[in-house]
């Protein structure tokens, strides 16, 4: 059953389509036409505006009736066409929206003050948006978006209207505000938030009017006042007169920069308004995947072609790794930090220590902590070549585009790195480089999807690659996710995508290891669980407190208290990561463990009986 909007709203970030109107008039279309009955006129070209903005990744589009009342629609003698022109909004953005996409229907002002101050009564405009509103909701919208309200007492009325016609439709309610950011009838965004909240409304927010710079001042004004979910859809700034002409000059890069201070404000439905085009909301979606990664990778649709496809492999056999793992035998894999300079040296040495030692695998991170150090493909290369023991490589989709990956993968495998570790990867904002660009195409299920596909001999566009490649493919795991139920369901995604083993998060509490493979049995797959040495008490307490998944129970945390010095402390933590291992062992297919600064003798010290 698909997701419905006022789910979909609670759980994530949306990102609106932008400038319907711009659009249209950027095609050679007068102003003096009128736009909405377009939708019978020229389809086609509504039609392929909502598909661009569906492809520059909108979760939401709005219907082509912004100015389709009767009193509007009346001043070109098409007054009587309201259902007709409506209908044939939603029928089109239904043809141009995916599965996921939710469908809007857009409702604008009418263009007229009420009395006293203007010649429409309350009674006549309620009437005029109940019209609107009925042919939008028997036309089939997911939900009404009142927009480009300049005063309370009209967008009430409006919301009455679409009451009248629903009792359940989910409405959005925004006003549009001054320069000094006011409604026309003197409220501030505060206020307004407020007010629009008592209504029965589900959203609540601005857009239009002013550019995004005093968007923000808005929303930042208004959350304090409102629980409801926050909008934001500015103009792609101020109008700028060229040549007679008002052109927007705000770059969709602009754009996406106030689109993640806009979440970070608390807004959770971002869009754009006048001058906008698919080029912004493009830019708004990078935006919103480097803040809140993880959704685009489930719209990717491999075009499978059977007449180019060998059969899926099972384990990969040049991975000695995968093959012990398909053999039932216990393994052991340390994680390497690549280094933030030049040489190599002194983690190779590290590598060659675990061999020794009879270690099966070395997992190397890829940017840990959003910090630039060596690329972990090249470390992985020289591990290989010169320490003795195999890589499992990291690799996030934080730094590469579609193109990258596939480049990327395909090149590893010639190189002969065949166990691959595929992540989201942590938002540059987290490191060293808060304002480098992310790019985050896809998150760890779409780069499942993309290194499965390779495995049968497919590109993402379902083109042969001439050969495929053999990558044992590992996932992440957080047994002690806040939401677990999310956890767990994306989860099963990444084992439907082509999942072949899993690492978990570190795990101090059996429990909580014990309840999330009960969860996963049904598409269970080879886990390793994670064990982190902790090094002090301040430690424990950080990455109980602030590290998200992260739970380390009380006790364990007293322990670490009483520890009487450093060297006290780092014994009580190998003590405490040897009882998780022994604890986690039998419920688990190998383990994976981070010794703190790379020390690679902490994990060895793990491992002793």
């Amino acid at each position: 059953m698909p997701e419905s909007f006022l789910d979909a709203v609670k759980k994530r970030i949306l990102v609106c389509d932008g400038a319907m109107g711009t659009m249209i008039y950027s095609r050679g279309v007068y102003i003096n036409q009128c736009f909405e009955n377009m939708n019978l006129t020229r389809a086609d070209m509504i039609e392929k505006i909502h598909r661009e903005y569906v492809q520059a990744g909108a979760d939401m589009i709005e219907t082509n009736t912004f100015g389709a009342n009767r009193m509007k629609l009346s001043l070109h003698g098409l007054g009587e066409q309201v259902r007709e022109i409506n209908a044939a909004g939603v029928e089109i953005a239904r043809r141009a929206a995916r599965e996921d996409v939710f469908v809007a229907g857009s409702i604008g002002p009418l263009g007229k003050l009420l009395e006293p101050m203007g010649p429409v009564s309350r009674a006549e405009a309620n009437n005029i948006y109940y019209e609107q509103a009925s042919a939008l909701i028997d036309a089939g919208v997911d939900l009404i978006l009142l927009e480009t309200f300049n005063d309370l007492a009209t967008i009430k009325i409006a919301i009455e209207g679409v009451r009248r016609a629903s009792a359940d439709i989910p409405v959005i309610a925004q006003m549009t505000l001054s320069e000094n950011l006011e409604t026309f009838t003197g409220e501030k965004p505060d206020q307004a938030a407020a007010e629009l909240s008592t209504m029965p409304i589900q959203a609540v927010g601005f857009n239009c009017s002013v550019g995004p710079a005093a968007m923000l001042d808005a929303v930042r004004s208004a959350r304090g006042a409102t629980k409801l979910p926050l909008t934001a859809q500015p103009n792609a700034g101020a109008p700028q007169k060229v040549e007679g002409r008002s052109i927007y000059l705000a770059t969709p890069e602009y754009m996406a920069e106030y689109a993640k201070r806009f979440i970070q404000a608390g807004v959770n439905i971002v869009g754009s308004c006048c001058g906008s085009t698919p080029a912004h909301t493009h830019a708004i979606r990078a935006a919103v995947r480097a803040l809140v990664p993880g959704r685009l990778a489930e719209h990717i649709h491999i075009l499978e072609k059977p007449e180019k496809v060998g059969a899926r492999p099972g384990i990969p056999t040049p991975s000695h790794f995968a093959r012990k793992i398909g053999e039932k035998k216990f393994v052991v894999s340390v994680e390497l930090d690549p280094p933030s300079g030049t040489d190599p040296d002194a983690v190779i040495l590290e590598a060659r220590k675990l061999s020794e030692a009879g270690i099966d695998a070395v997992n190397i991170a890829d940017g840990p902590r959003a910090t630039a150090r060596m690329s972990s493909l090249s470390l992985a290369l020289l591990i290989r070549e010169r320490g003795g023991i195999e890589p499992i490589v990291h690799y996030c989709c934080r730094d590469r585009n579609l193109l990258g990956i596939q480049s990327d993968l395909i090149g590893a495998h010639a190189l002969g790195i065949f166990n691959v570790l595929l992540i989201t990867g942590d938002p540059p904002k987290m490191g060293d480089y808060p304002f480098a660009t992310a790019v985050f195409d896809v998150d760890s299920i779409g780069l499942v999807k993309i290194a499965s596909n390779l495995n049968v001999g497919l590109d993402l566009a379902g083109n042969s690659i001439k050969g495929q490649t053999s990558f044992f493919i590992g996932v992440g795991a957080n047994p002690g996710a806040m939401n677990l139920d999310e956890e767990v369901r994306r989860f099963e995604k990444k084992v439907e995508s082509g999942a072949q083993f899993a690492f978990t998060q570190p795990v101090y509490d059996a429990s909580l290891l014990e309840n999330f493979l009960k969860r996963i049995e049904p598409f269970r797959i080879p886990v390793l669980v994670g064990i982190l040495p902790l090094l002090s008490y301040r430690n424990a307490e950080f990455l109980h407190n602030e590290v998200p998944g992260m739970q380390i129970p009380e006790a364990i945390r007293e322990r670490m208290r009483r520890a009487e010095s450093k060297d006290a402390a780092r014994a009580e933590g190998i003590r405490i990561a040897r009882e998780s291992l022994s604890e986690a062992r039998p419920m688990v297919d190998g383990v994976y463990i981070m010794p703190p600064f790379g020390r690679v003798e902490s994990a060895l010290q793990v491992l002793e009986p």
